[in-house]
């Protein structure tokens, strides 16, 4: 009976040691999975921000608007998004602003990177292009 115990005894410290072999895994990884919600989050807000600022740069031109106001309604529509960062951009274009039946193409571009614990496992830039033909 004696010896039965004593191995229960020198087991009691094995649960500790694998939790600390695999917290820290486990941490990266639900810190990995916060990181994936934060762009797709922000993947989701470019994609919609561009879609309202073609939908109104296809209505400003019957306001007397121009491509630059239009850039302007993509970054108010996604106030979550830091446009002052580098490489955060976005371009209006169309072949003849002031012809309705052409195309306006409205692209927002806006860096990602995934960091985990302090290491950059991935960075890149999210890109959105919504296409709407003027009114």
């Amino acid at each position: 009976m004696g010896r039965i115990r004593n191995n229960a005894a020198a087991e009691s410290g094995q649960a500790m040691v694998e939790m600390a072999l695999l917290l820290p895994m486990l941490m990266v990884l639900v810190l990995g999975i916060a990181q994936f919600g934060v762009i797709f989050n922000n993947y989701e807000t470019l994609t919609d921000a561009t879609r309202v600022g073609a939908r109104q740069a296809i209505l400003l031109r019957i306001d007397g608007g121009d491509p630059n106001s239009a850039a302007q309604v993509v970054k108010d529509a996604s106030k979550s998004l830091n446009w002052t960062q580098p490489g955060a951009t976005v371009t209006v274009t169309s072949p003849d602003w002031t012809t309705p039946g052409t195309d306006v193409t409205v692209t927002a571009t806006y860096p990602y990177s995934i960091n985990l614990l302090g290491w950059v496992v991935a960075s890149g830039n999210l890109s959105s292009v919504q296409v709407e033909r003027l009114e």
